[in-house]
């Protein structure tokens, strides 16, 4: 399966991996990012791949399996990352990467329901095992929530009107499949508003995708936890797609440098070059933030 990673090149130069060296790809889908800092390594490093979709662990797999022994295939969620690093028996790591958002395959899968444009069932869930589905959360969330979650991680100007014409519609029959809810979204947002910008169930098919997944308390959880695991020198970088996710990483960058425990290495995040959204559209909204782990006075003496 062909895949090319956003910004790999621009990740690669700023991590600088060395043959001796570990690193983690904590998102790791296709492994794209994986496959470019082992190259970029000698193939003689060590990586720890982590991802929550076993589909995607087990594309990863066919991906880098020249490699070996040398990478490790985790199945859990990025938040835990200190823990994993433990089980294997690693105290840190020099190069740690999120590439945040919802991957390829997952969109392009019809049958995972994350797209507005297959019909499919209304899941949306990366971990087929969690709990909760977009299919629950339109089906039997109070009006109210419905509108919350559309409005704040939507950032949909028509929240109410949406979560308002998804109570009547779910009132007459329930909601199962991508394509009903399309509908419905498409009657609640006014012609003249619908002819304007993106596809009109874009901000509400993401709202609903972050909360399934719980997407920015992960977020927020796994930078965190990426920063205490970085070894003196290490770089972390952040890919995100969407602005709360970028806001996220810029805020706890300011913080942690403020405290002197790392040095912001992009005063602004960095986009694709013209070239590669014109080669790959899905990179336009891309941003990339970097940081490196400062030796504070008195450690290593």
């Amino acid at each position: 399966m062909m895949h090319v990673p956003v910004m790999a090149r621009e990740v690669r130069e700023l991590i600088s991996p060395r043959p001796d060296g570990v690193y983690v790809d904590c998102t790791l889908g296709l492994g794209g990012h994986a496959l470019a800092l082992m190259e970029a390594a000698q193939s003689q490093a060590r990586l720890i791949g982590i991802d929550k979709d076993p589909q995607a662990l087990s594309n990863a797999k066919k991906v880098l399996s020249k490699y070996g022994d040398a990478v490790t295939l985790v199945r859990s969620d990025f938040r835990y990352l200190e823990e994993i690093l433990r089980q294997q028996g690693l105290r840190g790591a020099d190069g740690i990467v999120f590439d945040l958002g919802v991957s390829s395959p997952q969109v392009d899968e019809p049958s995972r329901g994350f797209s507005y444009l297959h019909d499919a069932p209304l899941d949306m869930r990366m971990d087929p095992c969690s709990a909760v589905s977009a299919y629950d959360i339109v089906n039997y969330s109070e009006a109210q929530k419905i509108e919350r979650i559309i409005r704040e991680y939507g950032e949909e100007r028509w929240a109410r009107r949406i979560a308002r014409f998804i109570v009547d519609a779910r009132d007459r029959a329930e909601i199962k499949t991508t394509y009903e809810l399309v509908e419905i979204i498409k009657a609640a947002i006014p012609a003249s508003a619908r002819r304007r910008g993106p596809h009109p169930a874009k901000r509400t098919f993401q709202a609903l995708r972050i909360v399934v997944n719980d997407e920015l308390d992960a977020v927020a959880e796994g930078i965190e936890a990426g920063i205490r695991c970085l070894c003196d020198g290490a770089v972390l970088c952040v890919i995100s797609f969407h602005s709360l996710e970028d806001r996220i990483a810029k805020h706890t960058f300011r913080r942690h440098a403020a405290q002197g425990e790392i040095e912001i290495l992009t005063k602004k995040p960095l986009v694709p070059t013209e070239q590669e959204m014109e080669d790959n559209p899905r990179a336009r909204s891309a941003k990339l933030r970097a940081v490196r782990r400062v030796l504070k006075a008195g450690e290593g003496e």
